[in-house]
């Protein structure tokens, strides 16, 4: 398959053009990432966008894989001399790497088996005689020419043929397409509780699995998902069961050749013991495979889309927050942060059991706040949160000047233990560095965020169990969008943040980072060019995306590339010399107004996306793109589960949306529970055509369950 024959396919599977899909293929080639090409290459891909670039990308980089296996199995069968015409028609024309490995299976090096050893022992050709069902005479007849030592009688030489027959039969690619395709039809999941259920699942997580049989078809991802975890926590014994596959139908549309007997009897017994024996179990490995497979990239998919929301939370900007990780024994820990990030102060503070220093709690808080000027404060969820919030709450009912908000601290331990926590804030305590993160979590998720591993978030579907590569690969891909998306400040961004940069990487992004520390800030985007290791393919990349607010050139701050400054030159020249009377930007706008988009393009020689984006940065430089999206919701008062009451209205936050429905924080200990059934007034299929996590909702309390700590929601009328 050439790559002129990849990017037709990818063109006929996605529903795109030739000419896009071929200069997509050639910008990747090239080098370009996909947010470079997404933003500052439209008019070579015809306004593609990001998604359908990750899909280019995607499906080329299977085909590729693909054409390589071809020409792996083609010179492996080459090689044994026994590649025919047909075959190699086959395998060119096969469209998955599925069907590649069927046809190559008969002639894959294997580990010795029953057919193996009976090929040894010279029964093939008596295999033959009995797969052509021409012969008359009898079995013994048959079979006498065969006998030695190791075969020493009929019946042996016949169980030897019909190995070879089993073999040979199940490993037929026609067999194996068509019995697969009948097993995903019609297979189902049969589940059984593994021992005493107090004893294999204490906690009951796994009660609806117990006895259950479920149509794989019907299967939900999230219920596969939950079954592959009871089995490997031991509550639940799985098994695929393949009813109505017939296989002997299969077979004798191939194999069996009319109604000679016995000898047909020898093929039938030979094709019942290959499916029994050998098909049976690869079937239900490839149907557990491609299950899984298909609930992973399911699972991955909710998953990549609550993270781009929560990365996409909008900043808590110019506030100076206190952030608080809620602890018993070894006390709170309570930092100050500035709006900038800096530390101003630390302090542990002892409320709660066993010490329970409530008073001296409230007066050491009290007393930061009032010195250090702080605006709201960030609580940890974890241990002892709520009680903490009890004691931040009595402290604002006190003082009238404060809010606060409950901050999700997943992942803050693996961010205080790391390398990145060490480097920002060296000789802290490390439960310390938790509360700093928490605090920083208020002021900009993103830029705090990205320093955590996404699977330690806490937004996911069972993400420890998907595969961890590909889900590795994936939200790192949300990450890179989100940042590109948002653009980075080139002179303050941590190391972290920076290695999402289109371009950069670990390496450039740390060498960003030091250069600024060596020579100060960066004074235009221009400088850039002087870091080691960011070189003119890495400056194209990234230029775009970084900012410098403090340059003498406005455009180092908007998202305007420097290889279209000369344009922009040439747009405010023609601006200035036909209209005077009004300030720059205004004379641009009416100049677009006047001659309308095309008609500007033209005169300047520029693509008429390319000049939408630099009118848009020019109208708003500095733009973040999370401005105007709902903010945290800062709370005063404590609210308690016992406190509510079925009906009671009231307003939370999405925490995190899977495919039942959406967690939302409604300011109690546990995140409600609003089903997908209870979304809307009308049916709906996806959640996430419905709500996103960040999002601000009104909701009904409709049912409570206190010993279970279970809240049901609605967001129905």
């Amino acid at each position: 398959m050439t790559t002129g024959d990849i990017i037709i396919t990818i063109g006929r599977e996605l529903g795109l053009a030739r000419g896009q899909v071929a200069s997509a293929v050639s910008l990747f080639d090239d080098g370009n990432t996909i947010p470079f090409v997404a933003r500052y290459r439209k008019e070579a891909t015809g306004g593609l966008d990001e998604e359908q670039l990750r899909q280019i990308e995607s499906r080329l980089g299977y085909l590729r894989r693909l054409a390589e296996r071809k020409e792996a199995v083609l010179k492996s069968v080459e090689e044994q001399g026994k590649l025919t015409p047909e075959l190699a028609a086959a395998i060119a024309a096969a469209e998955t790497l599925q069907a590649v490995e069927d046809l190559y299976l008969p002639y894959k090096p294997k580990r010795r088996t029953r057919a193996t050893i009976a090929r040894e022992r010279g029964l093939e050709p008596l295999a033959d005689l009995l797969f052509d069902q021409k012969d008359a005479r009898p079995l013994d007849e048959l079979a006498v020419a065969y006998l030695c030592d190791e075969v020493p009688d009929t019946d042996s030489a016949l169980a030897g043929a019909r190995d070879i027959i089993a073999e040979r039969v199940a490993e037929d690619p026609i067999v194996r397409g068509e019995a697969r395709r009948q097993a995903l039809e019609r297979a189902a999941v049969a589940c059984q509780i593994a021992g005493e259920a107090g004893e294999v699942d204490p906690g009951g997580k796994y009660r609806l699995y117990y006895d259950a049989t479920l149509s794989l078809q019907e299967l939900q991802p999230h219920q596969w998902l939950a079954i592959q975890r009871g089995e490997a926590e031991g509550a639940i014994r799985v098994h695929i069961d393949l009813p109505g596959v017939d296989i002997v139908d299969i077979m004798e549309i191939s194999f069996l050749r009319g109604p000679r007997r016995p000898i047909r009897d020898q093929v039938e017994e030979a094709i019942a013991d290959g499916y029994k024996r050998l098909l049976a179990p690869s079937l239900e490995r490839d149907l557990r495979a491609a299950s899984s497979e298909a609930a992973d990239e399911h699972a991955i998919e909710v998953f990549s889309a609550n993270l781009r929301k929560l990365l996409l939370q909008p900043p808590l900007r110019g506030r100076v927050v206190m952030g608080i990780d809620p602890g018993y024994r070894t006390g709170c820990k309570v930092v100050v942060v500035e709006p900038t990030g800096r530390v101003l102060g630390t302090e542990t503070i002892y409320p709660h059991a066993p010490q329970k220093r409530w008073d001296e709690a409230k007066k050491l808080l009290s007393a930061a706040i009032g010195t250090q000027g702080v605006d709201v404060i960030a609580i940890g969820n974890g241990t002892a949160s709520r009680e903490t919030e009890q004691l931040v709450a009595e402290l604002i009912s006190e003082r009238k000047d404060m809010q606060y908000a409950i901050v999700s601290e997943a992942g803050a331990s693996v961010y205080s233990a790391s390398e990145l926590a060490r480097q920002e804030l060296p000789g802290m305590d490390v439960s310390m560095r938790g509360a700093v993160s928490i605090a920083r979590r208020l002021q900009d998720p993103l830029a705090e965020l990205v320093k955590i591993d996404p699977r330690s978030i806490g937004i996911g579907l069972y993400q420890h169990d998907v595969d961890q590569k590909a889900l590795s690969q994936a939200l790192d891909a949300v990450v890179e969008s989100v940042v590109n998306h948002v653009g980075v400040d080139a002179n303050t961004a941590s190391p972290a943040l920076l290695r999402y940069v289109s371009g950069l990487g670990r390496a450039v992004a740390a060498n960003v980072v030091v250069h600024r520390n060596e020579h100060g800030p960066f004074a235009r985007r221009s400088d850039l060019k002087n870091v080691k290791g960011l070189g003119p393919k890495a400056y194209q990349q990234a230029a775009g995306f970084l900012r410098v607010p403090e340059s003498a050139n406005p455009l180092d701050n908007t998202p305007i590339h420097p290889e279209a400054y000369p344009m922009v030159r040439r747009l405010m020249e023609l601006a200035d010399t036909r209209l005077k009377a009004r300030d720059m930007v205004g004379r641009v706008r009416a100049l677009r107004d006047e001659l309308g988009l095309s008609g500007l393009a033209e005169l300047l020689e520029v693509g008429e996306p390319t000049l939408a984006d630099i009118l848009d940065g020019l109208a708003r430089p500095g733009l973040d793109p999370r401005d105007g999206l709902p903010a945290p919701i800062l709370r005063q008062d404590v609210l308690k589960m016992e406190d509510l009451t079925v009906g009671m209205k009231m307003r939370g936050t999405v925490r995190n949306v899977v495919d039942f429905g959406a967690f939302v924080d409604i300011g109690v200990k546990q995140d409600g529970l609003v089903h997908v059934s209870k979304m809307a007034d009308r049916y709906v299929r996806n959640p996430f055509d419905v709500v996103s996590v960040g999002d601000v909702v009104d909701v009904t309390v409709i049912s409570l369950d206190l010993e279970r700590g279970r809240i049901g929601l609605s967001m129905r009328d």
